[in-house]
């Protein structure tokens, strides 16, 4: 009988991501807890800002690679490669969301989901 896949443990997740970001040398990290707030998508949702296009997919592609390395976990879907305004990498328990800078105040997710527990990550 195959052994079933282990469920990726969310907050270790938040950590590799963060760690791909740092890579790159992302700018305002900040990690949401949302296991707390009712109808919450995910268990975190991990932001951080670049200043080109260039960046946004140097840090994509460290987030993936870290989480592979670490976690042998692909995303389940990935958005906005193409525009990279905002770029999200979904594993599921843990969303990541990579924004150009300008584009991070104008849909400002920290807003969004107040309740969530937020701790920023020192640049």
């Amino acid at each position: 009988m195959p052994k079933k896949k282990k469920v990726a443990d969310s907050e270790k997740l938040s950590k590799v991501i963060v760690k791909g970001m740092q890579e790159k040398k992302a700018t305002d990290i900040v990690v949401m807890d949302l296991r707390e707030v009712k109808n919450a998508v995910a268990d975190f949702f991990v932001l951080c800002s670049g200043n080109s296009d260039k960046q946004l997919e140097a840090i994509s592609d460290s987030v993936d690679e870290e989480v592979f390395k670490a976690m042998k976990e692909k995303p389940w879907h990935t958005e906005g490669k193409n525009n990279k305004e905002w770029m999200i990498l979904d594993y599921i328990s843990v969303v990541t969301h990579i924004f150009r800078k300008d584009r991070r105040k104008y849909y400002a997710l920290e807003n969004l989901w107040g309740d969530a527990e937020i701790t920023e990550i020192a640049d």
